[in-house]
């Protein structure tokens, strides 16, 4: 690796073939960055009902959190491949801290409204956009590239159980405590996350041969996806996929709650039947790099596709919860084992300087193809019905196999190679 500068215990740690303590502060920066955000998604809506019962503003909550991804993360990556990607982060979690802070004492002085929610909900994502790109960046410069694999399924991890076990429950306790206490809780963790950060030691900038413009490095980045067919590959059935399950899941609601729905679901059962796909999401965090092991990577990524047809496409041919869930749980554990095979070899064949560009350049991809698979779904169900669209997801995931003959094992290996 060029360009960085790891102290010499990161070092010492590598030889010995561990993860090592900076992998680990990582780690629990990343754990206690989640749960604030697990807290604060869904601690948004709930004391944003306090202000308004209009669902068009509610829902543009989610909107104002999430546009960032689709207009800030391609500079979001120039930035974490010109300056230090840890300081990049630090300020992140700084921001993200001290704009709940001031929410706080909004709130507290009767100055809370719906548009203060929006203004730091857009700042939240500008935030989040920075800190998620510089976190996967920094990663091949805190371990041994023949690590990634277990290193991003640990993050997968914390990343899980904090942000969909632990945060969204007790982001509604604390509601129902109150807006100051909702949104105090998540700006101290931010600030405790900040502290561990500040325990990894270096310099995580990578060096430049001659300045650049923004908008050359920009360039650069989508020039290398672009012409690179194994990575420009990976994306596409990425954003398919994305395309696919967001359109599924954005009107299962539909199916699946209520007296006259196929399933008859209540709320609360309806909310452990996603559980199920989190639950194998955490599941498949563990077990993913021994399946990468003893299938290659070739295989593995066939099996998620596989896996994933059903996940999507079950509701189409069956409205029984057990077997929908069943298929949740299964799909959560392939999603989990195709990102942590993409995205371990994303860093392993990305040169260092190009990294948080390609990264961003994926985070596009990944999250542009959502919004328009959720109103492709929604135009789809109201034309044909909820479960020929549910069908016609599902097929569209399978269809996915054809990309699987660029993606063999040769391919794959030759790529890490010329990495």
């Amino acid at each position: 690796m060029t360009g960085e500068s790891i102290d010499e215990s990161t070092s010492s740690v590598h030889a010995a073939g561990r993860l090592g303590a900076p992998y680990w502060r990582l780690w629990g920066a990343s754990g206690l960055s989640n749960l604030a955000d697990g807290i604060l998604k869904v601690a948004l809506p709930l004391v944003a009902i306090q202000f308004t019962q209009s669902p068009s503003l509610i829902a543009g909550l989610a909107f104002a959190l999430t546009l960032p991804w689709l207009v800030f993360a391609l500079p979001a990556g120039a930035l974490a491949d010109r300056f230090d990607r840890r300081r990049i982060m630090l300020g992140s979690n700084a921001l993200r801290a001290l704009m709940l802070g001031l929410l706080v004492a909004a709130v507290v002085v009767n100055l809370g409204s719906i548009w203060v929610l929006y203004a730091v909900a857009l700042g939240m994502g500008i935030a989040e956009t920075l800190y998620d790109t510089s976190a996967q960046s920094i990663l091949p410069q805190l371990v041994d590239r023949n690590q990634l694999s277990r290193a991003n399924g640990r993050l997968y991890a914390a990343e899980l159980t904090a942000n969909q076990f632990v945060g969204p429950p007790l982001g509604g306790l604390l509601a129902a405590a109150g807006a100051a206490a909702a949104f105090a809780t998540p700006a101290g963790l931010w600030v405790c996350a900040l502290g561990v950060l500040l325990l990894v030691r270096g310099n995580f900038r990578i060096a430049r041969d001659e300045p650049t413009t923004m908008r050359a490095d920009i360039a650069e980045g989508l020039r290398f996806l672009a012409g690179h067919r194994i990575l420009r590959t990976m994306a596409v059935m990425t954003g398919g996929f994305n395309f696919a399950s967001t359109a599924a899941f954005a009107v299962l609601v539909l199916f699946a709650v209520g007296p006259t729905s196929a399933m008859g679901l209540s709320e609360a059962a309806f909310g452990v039947l996603l559980t199920t796909t989190a639950a194998g999401s955490l599941v498949g965090s563990f077990i993913a790099e021994r399946v990468e092991q003893r299938l290659g990577r070739s295989r593995s990524l066939t099996l998620t596709i596989l896996a994933g047809a059903p996940l999507i496409g079950a509701p189409a041919l069956t409205s029984n919860p057990y077997i929908i869930g069943a298929t949740f749980f299964i799909g959560g554990i392939s999603i989990i084992l195709a990102n942590v095979i993409m995205v371990s070899l994303r860093q392993r064949i990305t040169p260092d300087r190009l990294l948080g560009r390609i990264n961003s350049g994926y985070r596009l991809v990944a999250w542009g193809t959502m919004p328009l698979g959720a109103a492709v779904g929604g135009l789809l169900a109201e034309l044909f019905g909820l479960q020929i669209m549910f069908g016609i997801m599902g097929l569209l995931v399978l269809g996915l196999l054809a990309l699987m003959p660029i993606l063999n094992d040769k391919a794959l290996d030759d790529a890490e190679l010329d990495g």
